[in-house]
């Protein structure tokens, strides 16, 4: 139980950056820049933890095809609920500029509420990786937390500055992403104990289902906001980030 434990309280440290977001949207403006910035070292993190961390846990555990298999069911159906949430209302979820036509988005209607969604969409993946990553009997793997939390800041962010413009009170705004924070540690333990003694096969297919959803997830949402507002310097923020999960990878 204590192993179960620690999975929901990490899942809980990455979901808690969602809460983090949105109290710094709900208090300040931040420069558009540097909201990128972060969006691109997370993209950055996250691309080295989708492939040191989890493809080459899937590998090690299930060989080529569980984790191939995986890897590309975990694209498809991310795609498929994306595109559910996306003509929801939730398409620049991840969108913390100014642009009228998209960062705006979020105040009409109950766009703000799809845009909730589409973080848990985007976060469940990322959390159940997070507990499954303590059943190499080791401790949590600190890249992938690093990688979520980071992703996760602007996300609750832009989100919340547009439920905040579409009139939503602080006991609503901060409610929905304390829900979401604690779904993440709750997604994060439930993957522990189903996954805990499982067959090999299973939890690298379970693995690569959370690669290929992360990256379909940067491909379709951060990596665009990153680009769009840092311009030029978002490769290099990004490779930034990647050297630093790498090295990280390597020290653990």
């Amino acid at each position: 139980m204590h192993g179960a434990l620690e999975a929901g309280f990490w899942g809980l440290v990455g979901g808690s950056a969602l809460l983090i977001g949105a109290c710094i949207a709900y208090v300040a403006d931040l420069p558009q820049r540097l909201i990128a910035a972060i969006m691109a070292i997370g993209s950055g993190v996250l691309i080295s933890a989708v492939a040191f961390d989890l493809m080459d846990d899937a590998y090690a555990r299930g060989g080529f095809d569980s984790t191939a298999f995986g890897f590309l069911a975990g694209a498809v159906v991310y795609t498929i609920a994306n595109v559910a949430v996306s003509r929801a209302g939730a398409r620049h979820r991840k969108r913390s500029g100014s642009n009228p036509h998209e960062s705006q988005a979020p105040a009409a209607g109950n766009s703000g509420l799809s845009i909730a969604v589409g973080a848990l969409l985007d976060g469940i993946p990322e959390s159940v990786v997070i507990g499954v990553s303590l059943l190499h009997g080791g401790g949590v793997s600190m890249v992938t937390v690093i990688a979520v939390f980071l992703s996760n800041v602007p996300e609750g962010l832009s989100s919340a500055a547009g439920m905040k413009k579409a009139g939503r009170g602080p006991a609503y705004i901060f409610g929905v992403w304390g829900a979401i924070a604690l779904a993440s540690g709750l997604a994060a333990l439930i993957g522990y104990i189903t996954l805990a003694g499982a067959d090999p096969d299973l939890i690298a297919a379970t693995t690569a289902v959370a690669a290929g959803a992360i990256l379909a997830m940067l491909v379709d949402t951060m990596i665009p906001e990153a680009t769009e507002e840092a311009h030029e310097f978002s490769g290099l923020i990004a490779v930034a980030g990647f050297l630093i999960a790498f090295i990280l990878t390597k020290l653990e």
